[in-house]
């Protein structure tokens, strides 16, 4: 099994965060990973994507060309990465940011409108973790559980105030995907 990802959004989003924390969960439950962040130099209102790969045995190279799974948190990440996702993969796409459906009709496209769930949860910063619940329903090798386990391990002490925050963020982006039509 191998199973590469793209997230892709603005620096700010929680890009490189949403990369790690599935780096994290597949590392702990024994998997083989990569992570490769990538970034403008602007940071936050930049461009940012990290490409995630989860394998059971080693991995022969990082690189992702036409992944079978992808997160897109805006409009240009939409439109640079639909293009290249492999036919049959699914395509988590934040509604908030996007303004238009999608263009192919050999991928699953899920519409999940993160931001206003964020907010509805009480922090706009957790649309990452909303996204993240969304594609663990095309991802099950790692269940929400182990995601929560991760974030519990790895997340920096100062922000474990968090966790319930992120915990519902997650199960919220994962239940609103689950009753999106295959």
């Amino acid at each position: 099994m191998q199973k590469e990802i793209i997230i892709a959004g603005f620096g700010g989003q929680g890009v490189l965060f949403a990369g790690q924390v599935l780096a994290y969960a597949a590392m702990d439950t024994g998997k083989i990973v990569t992570w490769i962040p990538s970034y403008g130099p602007e940071m936050r209102g930049g461009t940012a994507n990290c490409t995630v790969v989860i394998a059971d045995e080693e991995i022969g190279s990082p690189l992702v060309k036409h992944p079978p799974l992808a997160i897109a948190l805006n409009l240009p990440s939409l439109d640079k990465y639909e293009g290249l996702l492999a036919p049959g993969g699914t395509l988590i796409v934040n509604q908030s940011m996007v303004d238009r459906g999608a263009k192919r009709t050999d991928i699953h496209v899920i519409f999940v409108p993160c931001n206003e769930i964020a907010e509805e949860i009480g922090d706009k910063k957790l649309l990452n973790m909303v996204a993240v619940g969304a594609l663990l329903t095309a991802l099950p090798e790692l269940t929400l559980k182990d995601v929560e386990k991760a974030l519990e391990a790895h997340l920096p002490e100062r922000h474990k105030h968090l966790l319930p925050k992120n915990y519902e963020a997650l199960k919220r982006g994962y239940e609103t995907a689950q009753k999106i039509p295959a």
